[in-house]
């Protein structure tokens, strides 16, 4: 490279009146898209889906479980496409082999999301090194692998008609990226969910001008499955998850899927390289 910077050519759009031309209902619209989700089968990932589903976006959901929870089969109620895959997110080549059979089912690749994740709750001195190098391929390479994977699909293809962008990518990071959590030792945990909320930030500048935006979503508490089991284990974890933000309560996952549908969708065609922290208030600070 010779070190100089080359500014691209940009020609102004002088159009002001942009905003008469789609609705709101319009912008939010996935219909006809197809979305990819890491981590699909339960938990947020499951939430997601029928987030995009609801909205007639076609759902390829990506887990490493053949049994996904019993919800998953409520997704076959819309009028939408939706197939889960086995595979594994922290094997390039596996997931490679995936998603080639998931361009060749559907098509295209409009949409990723990345919820495939581990979380594992161990003092930082008694951590083993292949366990803290599982959960790291897993929240952080296999959210990489997933974006490299999905972009170059979404460069080839033709972009869809009335569409401003070739794809859009949404990382679920987390609160724990900036706070730790109370009464837990997560930090492996908490340094890959850093990671990915910085990969967020540099993809999005990086393929700003090849039309894919990349934004992550940093939840706080969330009542899932696991973490109701979690709170009904230790009781004072339930304590903190529901007193400690502001809200006084956790998370329901409803609250993540407007926010995924705006990221997904043209609404959000300005936005990039932003995180989103639906924590109830508590990266903000508490009260009492």
């Amino acid at each position: 490279m010779s070190g100089k910077i080359i500014q691209p050519q940009q020609v102004l759009q002088a159009d002001a009146d942009g905003f008469l031309k789609r609705s709101v209902l319009d912008l939010f619209s996935l219909k006809g898209r197809t979305i990819v989700i890491t981590g699909g089968a339960r938990g947020i990932g499951l939430a997601l889906a029928f987030a995009v589903a609801e909205v007639g976006g076609n759902v390829a959901i990506i887990d490493v479980l053949w049994e996904p929870h019993a919800h998953f089969q409520e997704l076959e109620k819309f009028d939408v496409r939706v197939k889960l895959y086995k595979s594994d997110v922290t094997s390039f080549d596996l997931l490679k082999g995936t998603f080639d059979e998931i361009v060749k089912d559907f098509g295209r690749i409009d949409g990723l999301v990345t919820a495939a994740g581990i979380c594992i709750d161990e003092p930082f001195l008694e951590r083993k090194p292949e366990s803290v190098a599982r959960s790291m391929n897993i929240n952080f390479l296999g959210t990489y692998y997933a974006a490299q994977l999905a972009v170059a699909q979404m460069k080839k293809q033709t972009r869809l008609e009335g569409s401003s962008q070739a794809g859009s990518i949404v990382f679920i990071a987390s609160i724990a990226a900036y706070v730790a959590s109370k009464g837990q030792t997560t930090s492996d945990y908490c340094a890959s969910k850093g990671a990915v909320l910085s990969l967020a930030k540099a993809l999005g500048v990086e393929l700003a001008m090849q039309g894919v935006r990349v934004n992550s979503m940093s939840p706080g508490y969330m009542m899932t499955d696991m973490t109701l089991d979690l709170a009904k284990k230790y009781p004072h974890l339930g304590a903190i998850m529901t007193s400690e933000p502001p809200m006084r309560r956790m998370g329901d996952r409803t609250d993540l899927k407007g926010l995924v549908v705006y990221l997904l969708s043209d609404a959000s065609a300005y936005t990039t390289s932003e995180d989103h922290l639906v924590t109830g208030g508590i990266h903000a600070g508490r009260l009492l």
